[in-house]
């Protein structure tokens, strides 16, 4: 039963409660719940105690498990053995090797922070969230850290915004008479978004194997036109693949609730219940990990690339997010009279001044070369950020900007016309999968984050910009005489001075383009474009009075990501020139010398014989071979001269004009043969056995 092995394989509370002395259990729970430091005898404790609970279920070693600025995560294994005398050995875990670690910080992107020879680096617990074990391993949540203190990976920054977004939330909060209100906390639900192919197409594809996308591909007879994917019946070893990857995931006590199959043909989703920022954070990093490890077990490949195939719709992850009072409040629900809310309306202008201030952070957080095919493609929401609240809240905000009588709108009944059906009211408002930042409900989802990313990057900037907004609001409202009429204002004022981020309409439409640009909104539409925008004065203040990024931080940051991009193409670039060179160009070559030797053999039997066939196709093979055979030169000149440049900003630069457009042009070439040439000499699987060949 799911409720037996729920959470089986977590050192989680119920664990802990039932093996830890109870004044042990107390202080660590002030730890983890308050934030109170860690006792070292409380640690030398726990830690005993998580030993002996690992190895009873099996496990013979242990690590600290953190997330570097790779994008994936981490671990180095230590057994528990312990040398006694006698030539035995004991099982051993100390409290110190519970809150610190020592992994090598100059093998991980560091963007300048650390050297080669400056080998140095710590991982520290995070102790509010539970270890768990995995293949056998009892993996411990880290932060990971450089000799001089400075964060080295994802989740550092993001437990600093949460507590940013804590400390200017309780401020508020008190103004409002919450005094029952000790913690507030970001909430997270992530949908992940993925593809399945089987394996033995995957091992034929150099691109996939490399680079996680296809590089070449024609678009097969059908692609996702019908729209006969979506939601419809899953597959039975698609379905086989999902039964043990939930039972996995539970075990983890990862909250996994829905699963479908999402729009283009191969392409699913899974979508976990809320749970705080970090510990969501977590969990979807082993929920990608436990995707890809369970599809090979299927005989599949689990593809998190934003963009695996062109012409159908790539790969998202939806981070729906919202604040809540220990407490049980959701501050961003409405509530049935919204508009009397004053509480609700005043954090909703928090993170509508906070996503106005910082669209050009919330862009950054979602820019890789891989989501820079998604964005803006009709299938994902633009590159532009916006928010989308719907008719009822824009009406409300309207009538507080004006100060106008809001009647308010009583819920609609949706009349179905079969009286066998329950009658249920309709929402309150419709939803937008065209906006990047839609308010749906008691929360918003943010729609720009790729398959492939950590989400803790994007939920670091939402916290923290949310906390300036939250901390500028407790100034003006901590000192002001008549406090109703001060947050009146305050709120009105807002929404004025920021309503130009509001777009409910359609994202996809290019008047809206237009209409953005005139309300000064930013259009950034690649990697390089929005990475212009990191180390601007205001985001430097923003990190470095929450505490979350020093300006040195930052930096490097700034650094990895540039470095990033430019590794990513030009890993893309050079495999295509593989490819093409080593399977496509010699594959076509033999080809049309077939279908050259077939005229002569067809001519010298029949001398009158019709062979514009033969002759029509090795005419259009041919120019498309030259055409090939001239795009990789081009492309690998420029490849060769993109070594010379040393400035990181003006290379990612060059790879996003010249090298992405020299790829183009080689994989039209490419493409346009596969739709000429014959099938039995395609060298590689095509779209259409790929898309459609898991059954």
């Amino acid at each position: 039963m799911v409720t037996d092995i729920f959470s089986s394989m977590v050192f989680d509370d119920a664990t802990m409660e039932a093996r830890l002395p109870k004044e042990t259990y107390k202080a660590l729970q002030r730890t983890i719940k308050q934030g109170k430091h860690l006792d070292p005898n409380v640690a030398t404790v726990v830690a005993n105690a998580m030993k002996d609970w690992a190895i009873e279920k099996g496990a013979t070693h242990f690590t600290h498990w953190f997330q570097p600025m790779t994008g994936v995560t981490a671990e180095k294994h230590d057994s528990f053995i312990s040398p006694k005398p006698g030539g035995k050995v004991i099982m051993e875990f100390s409290g110190k090797e519970l809150i610190q670690g020592e992994p090598d910080a100059s093998s991980f992107p560091s963007g300048g922070l650390r050297a080669t020879f400056e080998a140095r680096g710590y991982t520290a617990w995070d102790a509010t969230s539970y270890a768990f074990i995995k293949d056998g391993v009892l993996c411990i949540p880290t932060v990971f850290l450089s000799y001089g203190g400075e964060a080295l990976d994802q989740k550092t920054a993001l437990l600093r915004s949460m507590e940013a977004i804590n400390r200017q939330a309780l401020r508020v909060l008190k103004l409002f008479g919450n005094e029952d209100v000790t913690s507030v906390k970001t909430t997270v639900g992530p949908e992940q978004e993925y593809f399945l192919v089987d394996k033995a197409h995957y091992d034929k594809r150099k691109d996939l194997i490399y680079t996680g996308r296809t590089l070449f591909g024609a678009k097969p007879p059908k692609g996702q036109e019908l729209d006969d994917h979506y939601f419809g019946a899953i597959k039975p070893r698609v379905a086989a693949f999902m039964k043990e990857l939930n039972d996995e995931l539970w075990k983890l006590g990862i909250l996994a609730k829905t699963e479908h199959n999402e729009v283009a043909p191969a392409q699913h989703e899974l979508a976990p219940i809320f749970t705080t920022t970090n510990i969501a954070a977590d969990h979807n990093q082993l929920t990608m990990e436990m995707m890809q490890k369970v599809a090979k077990r299927h005989g599949l490949v689990c593809l998190l690339h934003e963009k695996p195939f062109d012409g159908v719709n790539g790969s998202g992850k939806h981070n729906n997010w919202s604040i809540s009072t220990d407490t049980g409040v959701n501050l961003l629900d409405p509530g049935t009279t919204p508009y009397e809310n004053a509480q609700f309306l005043l954090f909703l202008c928090a993170v509508i001044k906070a996503v106005d201030e910082y669209q050009d952070l919330l862009r950054i957080t979602v820019a890789s070369a891989g989501n820079d095919h998604r964005l803006g493609a009709n299938e994902a929401p633009p590159a532009i950020v916006s928010m989308f609240l719907g008719s009822d809240l824009s009406e409300i905000l309207d009538a507080i900007e004006q100060e106008t009588p809001y009647d308010g709108h009583e819920k609609e009944v949706l009349r179905i016309g079969v009286h066998t059906l329950p009658k249920f009211q309709k929402d309150a408002t419709d939803r937008n999968r065209t906006s990047p930042f839609a308010f749906t409900g008691n929360k918003f989802e943010f729609r720009m984050l790729g398959s492939s990313e950590s989400i803790s990057c994007a939920n670091t900037v939402l916290n923290t910009s949310v906390a300036e907004e939250l901390k500028q609001f407790a100034d003006v409202l901590e000192g002001a005489e008549d406090f109703e009429a001060t947050l009146h204002e305050l709120i009105r004022k807002t929404i004025a001075e920021h309503k130009r981020i509001i777009f409910n309409g359609d994202g996809y439409d290019a008047s809206w383009v237009k209409e953005a640009e005139k309300r000064g909104l930013l259009n950034l539409k690649t990697t390089p474009d929005a990475l212009a925008h990191i180390l601007d004065k205001k985001n430097i203040d923003l990190f470095a009075a929450h505490n979350v990024y020093s300006e040195t931080e930052l930096v490097a940051r700034h650094e990895v990501k540039l470095e990033n991009y430019c590794k990513v193409v030009n890993i893309e670039a050079q495999t295509m020139l593989d490819m093409a060179r080593k399977d496509y160009l010699p594959a076509m070559a033999r080809y049309t010398a077939d279908l050259s030797a077939g005229i002569t053999a067809k001519l010298t039997a029949i001398p009158d014989s019709d062979c514009s066939y033969e002759r029509d196709s090795v005419k259009t093979i041919s120019a498309l071979l030259g055409a090939a055979h001239r795009a990789a030169g081009k492309l690998e000149r420029d490849l060769l001269e993109s070594k010379s440049i040393t400035d990181s900003v003006a290379l990612a630069d060059f790879f996003k004009t010249t090298i992405i457009d020299d790829m183009c042009a080689l994989r039209i070439s490419i493409d346009s043969m596969e739709s000429t040439a014959s099938a039995e000499y395609w060298p590689v699987p095509s779209y259409g056995e790929m898309l459609f060949g898991v059954r």
